[in-house]
């Protein structure tokens, strides 16, 4: 490889930090962060989710997803039982005013992606679309 040709690593590492930056920037007037958004969104996946569960599908710390929560909670966008059904884990859900963020947060973060997709044509999406698929499941393997 020449000294001047791109490194995909590099290239992806700034894309998925600006891509950050720029969710951050689009949802902060909704009061929310890109680990709110990523928690809401998971919990409407996979409602009653453990906390555990979300902090491992949000890269966060067991701690971190604590704190943030305990956030949504203090904001009336997910909801909690006091006492767990079985077990340990108290199941978290979305509240209707957590659906209402989420939808309003989606929103703001496909105009984001489509911004960054923009200089793509649909063929150039599949294509990246397959090939980061196939990065990931290569370093999982």
């Amino acid at each position: 490889m020449s000294n001047h040709a791109p490194q995909i690593g590099y290239t992806l590492k700034q894309a998925q930090s600006l891509l950050r930056v720029r969710m951050e920037e689009a949802l902060k007037p909704l009061g929310l962060t890109v680990s709110h958004y990523s928690t809401l969104h998971s919990l409407r996946r996979e409602p009653g989710i453990s906390a555990a569960a979300l902090a491992r599908g949000t890269f966060m710390t067991r701690q971190s997803m604590s704190t943030l929560l305990e956030q949504l909670l203090d904001r009336g966008l997910v909801a909690r039982p006091d006492r767990p059904d079985a077990g340990r884990a108290l199941p978290t859900v979305l509240t209707p005013a957590g659906a209402e963020a989420l939808d309003a947060a989606q929103e703001l973060v496909d105009r984001v992606e489509q911004r960054m997709l923009a200089g793509l044509g649909a063929d150039e999406r599949d294509a990246l679309a397959r090939g980061l698929a196939a990065c990931v499941a290569g370093l999982e393997g």
